[in-house]
């Protein structure tokens, strides 16, 4: 997942990184850094970010082993 991907869904979902860390059990800075690519964050931590966005109503669309686009889950 690319960090324009987490910020979309970050914003389709009306969540602010606060909250998205508290969701993911991360730093805020992770979430900062991740999203304005300022560093490399583990995949642990992508993936926890992922099932935070998921857990919340996202729903990834993925091509080729990765994700391509969002939509909110009905």
């Amino acid at each position: 997942m690319s960090p324009a991907l987490a910020r979309a869904a970050r914003a389709l979902l009306g969540m602010t990184q606060s909250e998205l860390a508290q969701a993911a059990g991360l730093g805020l800075s992770t979430i900062v850094d991740f999203e304005k690519e300022r560093r490399l964050v583990s995949d642990e931590s992508v993936r926890a970010i992922k099932d935070a966005l998921e857990e919340a109503g996202i729903e990834f669309i993925c091509e080729d082993g990765g994700a391509h686009g969002l939509k909110r889950r009905n």
